[in-house]
């Protein structure tokens, strides 16, 4: 459906140097398919949104929907966004404030070179505003709608056009913590029922892992890793994907052999002899960072049974109750990891835990990844 390969921008900055906001950036979404550019501020996933859509001329590289070339530096094309029929939703929803919830939505059909009859504009209207939910508020006035109301007006004014393909840069960032979580699904839900192809762009990590049927994370205008949410949560394959993404401990080590089991290796720790798993091809005696989340921490009141891979015993450092479950400092000599836990664990702070990392959630990380 949509292909991008080896897109490049760039902008000249007032003291002459450039501004590398894309870097070689390469991706393909099958149709139907929600897929999210995810990063921090200044990676370069809003330029590439906005060179998709038609809204920023990149450098150098090709992008192409359905097998249409819409931009290629290479054959000279560069189609204006208005010829894309791309439907995109910004992070202020540009909700023309003269105008009524119908009149919103219809606008896009009303400036269009063929105009659908009145009646086939008032069905077509109508059946998005239901879609969404805002049927019965066709007649109020848009600047009367909550900010929920308006994120999904703007929805349904980009999808009254039929896009090809919907573009979102960070369409939740305004609304407050509990309406956006609300509206994570509403959106999901939306985009499964018009089966669009989609294109989403955030900071928010739990909106990715939420949303997405795979994600791109960007950094410093690079993709740096493609995969599911389940992947890139449980097997990422840099120190960045693993800090970014939820909140994990690093351990430092090095290698001290390969182990019988396939992709297990035995690194040598401040804790302890671990193993740990790695699709690498590591060496002996290298260096790695091990990544462990802090939900993949077994911790038991009573000793675990002695053999067992990656057991240990700590001291509880600090505990915070967060109603669900529990997090817990935890202090092996002067090396501390954080570890998550459900509340009926009954060991205090200062008192020893017994803990099993699981080895299989042990991602080794090499240090210059």
């Amino acid at each position: 459906m949509l292909t991008v390969q080896s897109l490049f921008t760039e902008y000249g900055a007032p003291n002459g140097a450039s501004v590398k906001a894309a870097q070689d950036v390469s991706f393909f979404v099958p149709e139907g398919k929600f897929f999210t550019l995810l990063g921090p501020s200044g990676c370069g996933k809003t330029t590439t949104l906005r060179s998709i859509a038609g809204l920023e001329k990149p450098t150098s590289g090709e992008i192409s929907v359905s097998g249409q070339v819409v931009y290629s530096s290479q054959k000279n094309i560069s189609l204006p966004a208005n010829l894309r029929n791309f439907g995109m939703v910004f992070q202020s929803y540009a909700i023309w404030p003269h105008m009524n919830v119908f009149q919103n939505v219809s606008f896009p059909l009303e400036v269009k070179r063929l105009k659908p009859s009145s009646h086939v504009m008032k069905e077509k209207v109508m059946s998005v505003l239901e879609a969404v939910g805002l049927d019965h508020l066709a007649g109020r006035e848009a600047t009367k709608l909550s900010g929920g109301q308006q994120q999904r007006l703007a929805l349904a004014r980009a999808l009254v056009m039929e896009p090809r393909l919907l573009l979102l840069d960070e369409p939740l960032s305004n609304l407050d913590a509990k309406l956006r979580e609300k509206m994570r699904f509403e959106l999901k839900r939306m985009q499964s029922k018009f089966g669009i192809t989609t294109i989403y762009v955030t900071h928010d990590q739990s909106e990715a892992l939420a949303l997405s049927d795979e994600i791109a994370v960007m950094s410093e205008g690079r993709i740096v890793q493609i995969g599911s949410p389940r992947d890139i949560y449980e097997r990422p394959k840099t120190k960045f994907v693993a800090d970014f993404i939820g909140t994990t401990n690093f351990i430092e080590g090095a290698i001290i052999g390969q182990e019988r089991i396939k992709n297990l290796w035995s690194v040598q720790t401040p804790l302890g002899i671990l193993s740990v798993l790695s699709e690498l091809d590591l060496k002996i005696g290298s260096k790695i960072s091990i990544s462990i989340r802090p939900e993949d921490i077994y911790l038991s009141d009573e000793p675990l049974p002695p053999g067992n891979a990656n057991t240990m015993t700590g001291v509880i450092e600090q505990s915070v109750f967060l109603g669900e479950y529990m997090d817990l400092k935890i202090k092996f000599g002067d090396y501390e990891i954080l570890a998550r836990s459900h509340p009926t664990l009954r060991t205090s702070n200062g008192e020893r835990i017994h803990v099993r990392l699981d080895a299989a959630k042990c991602v080794a990380l090499t240090n210059s990844s």
